[in-house]
């Protein structure tokens, strides 16, 4: 999805831009320490908010932009994602704190 924003939005044709390997970076380190790991679910049926304000905006107006384009590049991955969004999220043990880390209570 920001490979395809980043082509349409900066003109990247060789790879991405700057600002969104900062972005793509971001995202993939975030993703790398989800307590969820395989059971991860979609972003807005997650309990946890793992990205910091900025990103989180970022990455928004990237899978508003990309998402509804999904299906034309990648019709098999957006089915998988449309099939994830009915999954339930899973609990968390001892809840959670707002910046994406856990409680130890």
């Amino acid at each position: 999805m920001i490979r395809m924003a980043c082509r349409d939005w900066h003109g990247s044709t060789h790879g991405l831009c700057s600002e969104c390997v900062t972005l793509q970076g971001f995202a993939d380190f975030r993703l790398d320490r989800c307590p969820f790991e395989e059971n991860k679910p979609t972003c807005s049926k997650c309990q946890i908010h793992c990205y910091k304000p900025e990103m989180r905006e970022r990455i928004r107006a990237v899978m508003r932009y990309a998402g509804p384009r999904m299906y034309r590049r990648h019709p098999i991955l957006t089915l998988y994602h449309l099939l994830d969004g009915f999954r339930m999220a899973p609990v968390i043990p001892g809840g959670h704190r707002g910046s994406g880390s856990l409680s130890k209570s």
